[in-house]
């Protein structure tokens, strides 16, 4: 397993992760990603361990916190080896204090999320969307009391516009707060929204990429393509309006791509898919999930090879999309690429 550094941190991470959504299984969402017990965790995370995947991701909104307790189920008796990322902010009940990042909520939510997790401290806390009723100054401030306290180590997060991880910096350097070293971030052949902005802030300020469903929402298993729509009881058929949307001729592009790749190489097309993020810029850790070992095994075989320059420019051409003002200027005029090729 190759590790890389996280952002601009001294923290190496593995180049996959493990994405724990499946684990816990309750809810509309949650409970149609999988339903994986403790016992069956345990094997999924020996498995993990072995291949040298050691960062495991969870969120407090997963299955109502079972995510969290089912992982912390799993790495009992080996804390030491593991990297434990978790994330809070997004509403878990119906009261005043169930969301957001006030003070209040993310202490009352990093002592709930040591509680399931059965560990005395979180190596990365990341707030899982951007909170516009919250200062970012309260918010930061009490990331870093959390941070001097041990409780957390390194802090992240998710789902942010770019404006709203960049004044988070901005604050964080005036006040001399942690700042943000991850931006876990949806990046997929079918989904390459992140690179408009949000590479190119990271690439500049030092934040690395978790990349949450890097096989867009189910779609890149291999099972769908042109002619071959998601079977009737298929999960993604039941997920779909929760998860970013794609057009379907988008999508039948990318598809064929990887299944032409997928015959050269004899790898599968989620490996080809995974692999393909690997190779981009910022890029920390693709976060992989599994249902069962056969899955997590599968996911495993995007590393130790690579696509070559030559597929790899293949699927950024069958993936590329004209992206939306202010940006299409830079990809599409040469006097603006000038100015600023890396927004190309």
């Amino acid at each position: 397993m190759e590790y890389r550094r996280l952002g601009a941190s001294g923290l190496r991470v593995p180049a996959l992760s493990f994405g724990a959504g499946t684990f816990g299984g309750r809810g509309p969402l949650f409970g149609a990603w999988g339903n994986t017990d403790a016992a069956e965790a345990r094997r999924l995370v020996d498995v993990c361990l072995d291949a040298g995947v050691t960062l495991f991701d969870t969120a407090d909104v997963y299955s109502d916190g079972a995510s969290e307790e089912v992982l912390g189920q799993a790495i009992r008796g080996r804390r030491d080896r593991v990297l434990l990322s978790t994330k809070a902010g997004l509403p878990t009940g119906e009261g005043p204090g169930d969301a957001g990042t006030s003070r209040a909520r993310l202490i009352a939510a990093t002592e709930a999320a040591l509680r399931r997790l059965g560990t005395d401290r979180i190596d990365l806390f990341q707030l899982h969307a951007f909170d516009a009723g919250t200062p970012v100054e309260e918010a930061l401030a009490t990331l870093d009391d959390l941070v001097r306290a041990g409780k957390i180590r390194y802090v992240g997060v998710s789902n942010f516009a770019g404006w709203q991880l960049m004044k988070s910096l901005a604050v964080a350097e005036r006040y001399g707060h942690p700042r943000y070293v991850a931006h876990q971030v949806y990046y997929s052949l079918v989904g390459r929204d992140y690179e408009w902005e949000l590479m190119p802030l990271g690439l500049d300020q030092g934040v690395g990429a978790l990349v949450w469903s890097p096989l867009g929402w189910g779609r890149l298993t291999g099972r769908l393509g042109r002619g071959r729509p998601a079977p009737a009881g298929s999960r993604l058929r039941r997920t779909a309006d929760f998860g970013p949307p794609v057009a379907d001729e988008d999508l039948f592009r990318v598809t064929d791509a990887l299944a032409e790749i997928a015959a050269e190489t004899g790898r599968t097309v989620p490996q080809i898919a995974l692999n393909w993020l690997l190779r981009r810029p910022t890029v920390s850790s693709v976060i992989v999930g599994a249902r069962n070992e056969e899955q997590l095994r599968q996911n495993l075989g995007a590393v130790g090879w690579s696509l070559t320059d030559e597929q790899a420019a293949r699927l950024d051409a069958a993936s590329a999309r004209t992206p939306p003002y202010p940006y299409f200027p830079y990809a599409r005029q040469e006097g603006f690429a000038r100015l600023n090729p890396a927004a190309v």
